[in-house]
């Protein structure tokens, strides 16, 4: 009999989402900027949400694996400022895009090339505004049971099956039906 791990906090208003709230489906991911399976997984996410449309919810929470990342925090904390001026996805696909480069210098320039405020971005770096927001993802996480990146919860259940793009759309098509 298999062991259904749950989500500890259930989605919110403060967690950053993509696709209806009465959407049948959500799709919570934990994840880290750094890690290349992530950045695969959020190609297949973005794939999976225009197959699924209003079908389903996506949520992106922070897990940043610091030992073996080094840039993740500050990448995470870049994606947190670009929140607070409303541009938390465009941020969040940029960074991915960019995954190679994640020094500050370059989360500086993607803060540009997503159309932040340079002074109010620097100021919340500067100030780790948003270090508290990504500890708070990082803890629920564990106390969810996430040990690495990407991990999925469908509708606040863990989901232990591949994340290639076939498998992922049929655990959530399962689902939504």
């Amino acid at each position: 009999m298999t062991k259904h791990v749950h989500l500890t906090v259930p989605v919110s208003e403060q967690d950053h989402s993509q696709g209806p709230v009465t959407a049948p489906v959500t799709l919570v991911q934990y994840g880290d900027y750094e890690c290349p399976y992530t950045r695969q997984s959020n190609t297949i996410v973005r794939e999976i949400q225009q197959q699924l449309g209003d079908r389903l919810r996506f949520v992106f929470r922070n897990f940043p694996l610091l030992q073996i990342h080094p840039h993740a925090l500050q990448a995470a904390e870049a994606a947190e400022a670009a929140a607070a001026q409303d541009k938390f996805w465009e941020m969040h696909d940029y960074i991915f895009h960019h995954q190679h480069t994640l020094e500050d210098a370059d989360l500086a320039r993607f803060a540009d090339a997503v159309g932040l405020s340079q002074e109010q971005y620097q100021q919340d770096m500067h100030e780790h505004r948003y270090r508290d927001r990504i500890r708070d993802d990082e803890e629920n996480g564990i106390r969810s049971g996430v040990e690495g990146t990407p991990t999925f919860f469908i509708n606040g259940v863990r989901y232990d099956g591949s994340w290639e793009q076939e498998a992922l759309l049929a655990a959530l098509t399962q689902v939504s039906a």
